[in-house]
């Protein structure tokens, strides 16, 4: 009997099977599209949710809009310079204030009566017995001692000891007068009318030190004496202490009583018209009615809001998306590609927020011109401009004044691309700073006395913060190897080290297989020399070619470059052995490559530099001995991969070229002309070179580089006499 149970299962299982393969099957796909659509949802919640004002306007620049008239009553703002300057007026005057604590004075003289006392007694205890303590002069000046001294210290308490710190310091250094608060009576002192410890001291001293040189009388010597065991200083204690509290809240007060406004604009009355130039007082004006509209907007509608963001946010992700697809699909092929240029436009908004929200710090300083450096260093100019530009419509949902801080970044990061050629070089990117700076500098310039009409009023301090961010962009040199090591990618810098003919790798190379070596660096500028007429990577084919051959360490003697002596190891063995023994260098080299941590992107240099041709010597050999039987091609051909990239096809070109120059008996511009000709055109016959970029134009460019590179290296030379 038919069970609708079985039937209903057997539906959802195969719907499940379904939806299964399809994940698997579209995996890569399915998380490349959820990277863009998490960044865009990270983005979207640190976008602040208010709402933006709709007009766009300059400081001295005609009013491009409808006429204006004031939708409701708000308050004329001051400008930040106004109210600075008002602040710093009100502030001019502004005195810190000092607790005077009266209490300390009675206890410390108690003290010191009571020490003064005991010192007495113990002075007349160890005395000569000539001294007599019943004399009645002595005892005369030990009470006058006792009297004036207490005195003293009565006289620098009441008029106060100040405690030592940094408002103390700056206080006295200045001459400021303080406020001395006395039963919560404010009393205005200068520092003349009162103490430091050391002054207090000096002060009680030298008065007790001048009355006893003038009324000792014949007991001078021996009071003298006592007074040399008393320690005045450790009766010297600051009785002036700084009330942080309420000088904070008289210099808030202060401040609070600043207007931020002057004037209002009454509902429904003109503020601009169509066509008419915006100064400086209607510029006032308008940026009050756009703080006003930001600040009612805020917290209403906020659903509105944050749709409208959404939509512009993932607008923007989505050109991104498409720009890659269209123009550069190897990077979404590699997600570490695409994560990166994801995290640096993320990285990027995230910092721009904090200094968006904590306004202290100026935002001219924050370094975008990082962003298309550090692009360019690892992808291309094109790309470069293109996410610096995705990053600026960004940050321009929420910075102030958004035309101006496109138009001076999007320039910038123009300027960043063109005068950084490389990397390699430390004082290239000190001299892009510098250009970057100067570029700020002259551009903020322009639009300031554009939009101010006067060289007065413009902000001076902002150059400063340009020069700040020509420091920052310094910085790039321990980003870019952080990222690096973080994404697996590979700069000018690093290539110029593993290029050194020094490494460990290429100087063992040179020493044990030193026909391998000198064909290697032969290599090398045959490669480069072609990939600086075609465009692409010089330094990146260079290092490739110095070591792409590098397996053959393993067994030198094998390959005939390296075979000076004239014995050939391949005489005793057959030709599939012979042929499968030079096939392993490439697997070899990659093991060889790997131990000595050489790059992914050097790796595959090694890994396609012969891509799936075949050892023809040995092949033709054995097809020549053994006209009539069968053979394995697969045993004479190389595993492959084919070149997947401009730069491993060009050394594959590269590497044939030279290896087969070394064979001509003949050297003339014709047997060179052919023998490029011939090679080339039988990889691409080949296919060699079908998972490439590389066009048939760029290919012919190739062959007359190398045809041009072995004339010279070939050219024939003048018999020098005997």
């Amino acid at each position: 009997m038919f069970s609708w149970h079985v039937f209903t299962d057997l539906i959802i299982n195969t719907q499940m099977g379904k939806f299964l393969n399809f994940i698997k099957k579209y995996s890569n796909n399915i998380t490349l599209i959820s990277l863009f659509f998490v960044t865009a949802l990270l983005m979207l919640y640190l976008l602040p949710r208010e709402g933006k004002f709709r007009y766009e306007y300059q400081r001295g620049r005609p009013w491009m809009h409808e006429t204006l008239i004031a939708p409701f009553d708000f308050p004329i703002y001051k400008s930040e310079s106004e109210l600075r300057s008002e602040r710093d007026s009100v502030l001019s005057g502004f005195r810190q204030y000092f607790k005077y604590d009266d209490l300390l004075y009675d206890s410390v003289s108690k003290a010191y009566r009571n020490y003064l006392d005991e010192r007495w007694k113990t002075f007349i205890t160890n005395s000569p017995e000539n001294f007599k303590a019943e004399d009645r002069e002595l005892s005369y000046l030990f009470d006058r001692l006792t009297f004036i001294s207490t005195g003293l210290y009565k006289h620098v308490y009441q008029h106060g000891i100040i405690a030592p710190g940094e408002i103390a310091d700056r206080v006295i250094s200045e001459n400021e007068s303080i406020v001395i608060l006395r039963n919560n009576i404010g009393e205005s002192t200068f520092p003349d009318d009162f103490y430091r410890e050391k002054s207090a001291y000096e002060y009680v001293r030298n008065r007790i030190d001048e009355w006893i040189s003038r009324e000792g009388g014949n007991s001078r010597p021996y009071m003298e004496e006592f007074l040399r065991t008393l320690e005045f200083s450790h009766f010297i204690l600051p009785n002036l202490h700084f009330d942080q509290v309420t000088t904070e809240r008289v210099r808030q007060s202060l401040l609070d009583g600043i207007s931020l406004a002057r004037g209002m604009v009454q509902s429904g009355e003109r503020i601009v018209s169509i066509g008419e130039l915006i100064t400086s007082d209607i510029y006032r004006i308008l940026e009050s009615l756009r703080r006003e509209y930001e600040t009612r907007l805020l917290g209403t509608n906020l659903n509105l809001v944050l749709l409208g963001q959404f939509i512009l946010v993932f607008s923007l992700m989505i050109v991104l998306f498409l720009f890659l697809y269209y123009f550069r699909q190897e990077i979404l092929l590699d997600m570490n590609r695409t994560l990166f240029i994801l995290f640096i436009i993320f990285l990027m908004v995230s910092v721009s927020m904090i200094f968006v929200r904590f306004s202290t710090i100026n935002f001219y300083i924050v370094p975008f011109a990082i962003v298309p450096i550090i692009i360019r260093t690892f992808y291309d100019e094109r790309l470069a401009l293109f996410v610096h530009t995705i990053l600026l419509l960004l940050v321009g949902f929420f910075v102030p004044n958004s035309f101006e801080f496109v138009f001076l970044n999007f320039v910038i990061g123009i300027v960043a691309i063109l005068s950084l050629s490389n990397l390699y070089r430390r004082s290239k990117l000190f001299f892009t700073a510098v250009i970057i700076v100067f570029s700020y500098s002259l551009l903020y310039f322009g639009i300031a006395i554009t939009q101010e009409r006067s060289i007065d009023t413009i902000n001076w301090m902002n150059f400063a913060w340009f020069g700040g961010n020509g420091l920052l962009v310094l910085t790039t040199y321990p980003l870019l190897y952080i990222f690096e090591k973080t994404f697996g990618f590979i700069s000018d810098g690093t290539l110029m080290e593993l290029s050194d003919t020094n490494q460990p790798l290429l100087r063992k190379l040179a020493e044990e297989a030193p026909g391998t070596f000198q064909h290697s660096i032969q290599v090398a500028n045959l490669a480069e020399a072609a990939i600086h007429e075609t465009g692409g990577n010089p330094l990146l084919v260079r290092t490739g070619a110095l070591y792409h051959d590098i397996g053959k360490l393993s067994n030198p003697g094998y390959f005939i470059e390296n075979q000076a002596t004239g014995y050939n190891p391949h005489d005793s063995l057959e030709f599939e052995e012979s042929a499968q023994m030079i096939i392993s260098h490439v697997a070899r080299g990659v093991e060889m490559a790997r131990k000595h941590n050489l790059p992914d992107q050097v790796i595959n240099f090694i890994l396609t530099h012969h891509g799936t041709t075949r050892v023809q010597y040995f092949y033709k050999s054995y097809l020549k001995k053994f006209p009539n039987e069968g053979i394995d091609a697969q045993k004479y051909t190389y595993p492959g991969p084919k070149p997947f990239s401009r730069e491993t096809a060009v050394l594959m070109m590269a590497d044939s070229v030279e290896a087969a120059s070394r064979s001509l008996k003949e050297i003339s511009i014709k047997s060179i002309d052919l023998l490029v000709e011939s090679i080339v055109t039988n990889q691409v016959n080949e296919e060699q070179f079908t998972d490439t970029d590389i066009t048939f134009r760029d290919i012919t460019r190739i062959k007359e580089v190398f045809k041009r590179k072995l004339r010279n290296i070939y050219h024939a030379r003048v018999a020098y006499p005997k």
